[in-house]
């Protein structure tokens, strides 16, 4: 396929692991934000491959395992009730709540389907008008603009029987956290691709430059990859802390003006609770006072709900990077992809899914 096998060429991966050798003289500690990163990492062996004082360590940028067990059991709430079709992506049917999944709610008669945009959450609103129709808005600043276009649509066809549950977070409120914790070890960032094609890199300039940490946006492809950490690596060598465009094929500066104006118009700045890690400020979005009639957290009164987590599940330790899957007593025995504790290992994103796909049944050495 063009533009993919040119990002997997293993001779120049090769000429890049030279290069990284090279360059790195001191130990650097990395990450990288979002999970689709994670996964090529630990899929190709590449965390494995690096220079023995380069470890990565495995951030936060999951989106279905970043999101809030009280979201997950308002939409088992919804989803349970008569009269409603709730719709999802396919990663969120067997993320597991507190007692069951959306994919076992099907299985017992709920309306769950499985779609592939929000718009067609729209037409099936517009379809049905019989039936209340509801979306799992998830995710990152990623799907936010397609989110955000949904209810405007919807808006203009006036639909009264759809709505969204809205769990949209923000990564660099989230990097400011991490590095905000006094036994944070991150000295660099990847940072997503995909988010800053839709956000630009502007917003990570003033975290570079507070912090003192080199920022490399970088794509998803094992070139990339290796790339990106090159270049943290060289700012980290050379005392240099600046935001790197690794990702010149498809990011730029400004990112998506358009849809960060959709963005703006339908959604606000709010705090938001991530799995694991808790409450962030200004780290999520939520409907904006012109839209809030879309909110299916206030149309179906559930906004109340607030679980406890499983104590044995050690995600937030795993989001956060300090800890592995493999450091977990419940890894590969009692929590696995097929029965999953917490999301990490449900999610084709997760942490612990890459590594228990990857075989990885020990601790990856750490200078």
């Amino acid at each position: 396929m063009k533009y993919l096998d040119e990002y997997r060429d293993p001779a120049l991966a090769r000429q890049l692991l030279a290069e990284l050798r090279r360059t790195a003289t001191e130990p650097w500690r990395i990450m990288e934000v979002c999970g689709g990163q994670t996964h090529t990492l630990v899929r190709q062996g590449i965390d494995e491959l690096l220079p023995a004082g380069i470890r990565m360590i495995h951030g936060p940028g999951c989106p279905v395992c970043v999101t809030p067990l009280e979201t997950l059991d308002r939409a088992m709430a919804i989803a349970a009730r008569p009269g409603v079709i709730f719709t999802s992506f396919g990663d969120m049917l067997r993320v597991p709540g507190s007692d069951t999944d959306l994919l076992s709610l099907r299985a017992h008669g709920a309306d769950v389907r499985v779609i592939y945009t929000p718009m067609d959450a729209v037409r099936i609103a517009r379809d049905r008008p019989d039936r209340e129709v509801v979306f799992l808005a998830v995710g990152f600043e990623t799907t936010a603009p397609a989110n955000a276009m949904a209810v405007l649509h919807a808006a203009r066809l006036g639909l009264p029987n759809f709505s969204l549950l809205v769990s949209h977070v923000l990564v660099p409120p989230a990097m400011t956290a991490l590095l905000n914790d006094p036994d944070c070890e991150v000295q660099a960032f990847l940072a997503a691709g995909h988010v800053c094609a839709v956000m630009g890199w502007r917003e990570y300039e003033p975290i570079a430059a507070d912090h003192r940490v080199p920022i490399v946006v970088t794509g998803f492809e094992p070139l990339d990859l290796l790339e990106g950490i090159l270049m943290a690596t060289a700012q980290l060598e050379h005392g240099r802390c600046e935001v790197e465009n690794q990702y010149l094929r498809a990011v730029r500066r400004s990112g998506n003006t358009e849809a960060q104006d959709a963005i703006a118009r339908v959604f606000r700045v709010t705090d938001r609770a991530w799995r694991g890690i808790g409450t962030l400020p200004d780290s999520g979005l939520e409907l904006a006072d012109a839209y809030q009639r879309f909110d299916a957290a206030d149309r179906f009164d559930v906004g109340g709900l607030r679980p406890a987590e499983d104590p044995e599940c050690i995600a937030g330790a795993i989001l956060t990077g300090a800890r592995l899957p493999t450091d977990c007593t419940a890894y590969g025995t009692r929590c696995t992809p097929r029965h999953p504790l917490g999301a990490p290992m449900v999610s084709t994103e997760g942490t612990c899914a890459a590594f228990h796909a990857a075989g990885r049944t020990k601790e990856v050495s750490r200078p």
